[in-house]
């Protein structure tokens, strides 16, 4: 890439992110941590004009680089070099690599992702909750989660409480956890104090993991910490998944939800979600929350965002009565057909 050392690394993320579509660059955003998304933000504000080769290359670059760390994790580093020398130039092989190296080293335990899970819960299953949440905060959360339902029921939920109370780790204590494995499997050393877990991370766990698995850790954790299974039941089911319920249950829901409730939660609504709602009501019905939404003029975020949260409650709710099925959420293995 031509004068590529002008170019810093925000300046290339606000490059990629421009040259993406507008929905998809919002998701990316909402992945990074606020300094960065700060650092990003300022430097797409002071971008006037970018010429469309320096684009092009950025997005190239953008493209080797996801290449490489897919060649790395099918097959290693020394696969990923051999790749990327067949289809690129000597120097930008070589830079990638690098690149790539410092990534990969970067986090801790990444030897384990290639791991089975079976023989991965053999192996730390009698370790210390603490160990086991530290090593599952840093896995892919699908692998995490066949770990997690491995465990037994009272380490699940001791688990569960420390990856969510989990902030931020010594590289020494992980250094000494991966050191604990090495005999078994590899092991790699992180320098870098990361931030891991929380209650982002068994969210998404749980939404990976069986109906049964959620249910009993929630249940149990509840009586324990009913203020942090609320955090975890928010983030694992969003106002846009009603889209997962079936026409029957979107009815069960619309029949306990106040129509001026529902106008300001659909203000944001994806069109496919609206469609939805719409056609499962009397077309009155639709029609009169259609002429609300038009004419309430400018509403707060908060209210939109409380009023969602509404809907939610009440699908939660209907869900763990068994009213009403989710989709993906292994409610469908308990119907009798």
């Amino acid at each position: 890439m031509p004068d590529e050392e002008e170019i810093s690394g925000v300046r290339k993320a606000a490059i990629l992110l421009l040259s993406l579509d507008r929905d998809v660059a919002a998701k990316i955003l909402r992945l990074l941590n606020t300094d960065m998304v700060e650092d990003i933000t300022r430097e797409i504000a002071s971008l006037d004009d970018c010429p469309r080769e320096t684009c092009d290359e950025v997005i190239q670059e953008f493209y080797n680089m996801a290449l490489a760390r897919q060649y790395a994790s099918e097959g290693g580093l020394g696969y990923a070099k051999l790749l990327l020398d067949r289809s690129l130039n000597k120097e930008d092989a070589n830079r990638i690599m690098q690149l790539i190296e410092h990534q990969v080293h970067k986090q801790p335990f990444t030897f384990l992702q290639k791991a089975d899970s079976d023989e991965l819960l053999t192996f730390i299953q009698e370790e210390h909750p603490q160990t086991i949440a530290l090593i599952l905060a840093h896995l892919p959360s699908s692998k995490a989660s066949e770990i997690l339902a491995g465990l037994p029921a009272a380490k699940q939920i001791e688990v569960v409480t420390r990856i969510a109370n989990m902030e931020q780790t010594n590289p020494e204590v992980i250094a000494e956890v991966e050191r604990g494995l090495e005999s078994r499997l590899a092991g790699i050393v992180s320098q870098n104090l990361r931030r891991v877990g929380g209650v982002e991370s068994v969210a998404e766990m749980l939404n990976l993991a069986d109906r049964s698995t959620e249910k009993g850790i929630l249940e149990s954790l509840e009586s324990e910490d009913p203020d942090l299974v609320e955090q975890i039941r928010r983030l694992m089911f969003v106002f846009e998944d009603i889209l997962m319920v079936n026409d029957k249950g979107i009815q069960s829901v619309l029949k306990e939800v106040d129509h001026n409730e529902l106008a300001y939660a659909l203000r944001t609504a994806s069109d496919d979600l609206r469609d939805k709602i719409f056609r499962n009501m009397s077309e009155r019905a639709a029609q009169l929350i259609k002429e609300e939404m038009e004419y309430m003029g400018p509403v707060r975020v908060a209210d939109v965002e409380a009023a969602q949260q509404k809907v939610v409650d009440i699908v939660r709710r209907l869900e763990d009565a068994g009213e009403i099925i989710i989709a993906g959420r292994g409610g469908e293995k308990e119907l009798v057909v």
